[in-house]
């Protein structure tokens, strides 16, 4: 329920501050389960793309966002689930949480690069969206985030207003012709790279084919970021955080 109110609240709100648009929102499927892979420019991203969905959209985060009862009602209500590290790695988890969603009919939303992009190009994709579809037998669709990276850089809590927002989503993926092949590392590759160049089509990013990393300022500044955004949600009331971190998250 809470999802669903925050959503209503917060989209005319981000509509308001920002030039919010959505292409190919028709590709989306009705019902079922679907991935929705997307580059990630800014931790805005998580925010933007499930308001402008009509089905809800879940990702996972790291479970110590949860940890504290003030800030764990934010990050669930829009969509995040904690990473469940029971008896595996952080990876395994992901999947497993991932798996649990899909299997209820849901939307997964993930960032096959792994981290935010520390320069805004386009890196190379981790296997988990390639294993999910895979596993769950279900489509994936390609969704290009556009200007949130200018909207809101990384390290930056108050983001800029008024900026051009362009989501934009590709045509469902199918890869049931590799059902037999799940577990062949070299096709586990293959979808990859095509979630990946269907990602730099839709975005325009220059490619860089390596994986992303992050400096360790960086890293530390970025980690603690969406603890900082929720807290001064959880500090101030939802309404009253509007004018300082809508685009935030």
């Amino acid at each position: 329920m809470a999802y669903w109110v925050v959503k209503a609240v917060l989209t005319p709100v981000l509509r308001f501050l920002f030039r919010v648009r959505v292409e190919g929102a028709e590709h989306i499927p009705a019902d079922g389960a679907a991935i929705l892979a997307s580059n990630h420019l800014s931790f805005s991203d998580s925010i933007f793309l499930p308001l402008v969905l009509r089905r809800r959209i879940t990702f996972v985060a790291k479970a110590e966002y949860f940890d504290d009862p003030k800030t764990a009602w934010f990050f669930r209500a829009v969509g995040q689930i904690p990473i469940k590290r029971e008896g595996g790695s952080a990876s395994q988890g992901a999947l497993d949480a991932a798996t649990e969603v899909l299997e209820g009919g849901g939307l997964f939303g993930i960032y096959p690069e792994g981290t935010r992009s520390p320069d805004g190009r386009l890196y190379k994709g981790h296997t988990g969206v390639a294993r999910l579809a895979l596993r769950n037998r279900c489509p994936v669709l390609a969704v290009a985030m556009i200007g949130t990276r200018e909207a809101q850089p990384i390290g930056q809590v108050k983001p800029n207003f008024f900026m051009p927002i362009t989501v934009r989503i590709s045509e469902p993926m199918s890869f049931e012709r590799y059902d037999d092949r799940a577990d062949d590392p070299r096709v586990l590759r293959e979808i990859t790279d095509q979630v990946m160049f269907e990602l730099r089509e839709l975005s325009g990013q220059e490619y860089v084919h390596q994986y992303a990393k992050r400096k360790d300022t960086e890293e530390g500044a970025a980690a603690a970021e969406p603890a900082r955004i929720a807290s001064v949600v959880a500090a101030d009331g939802l309404a009253g955080t509007f004018d300082r971190v809508a685009a935030a998250g």
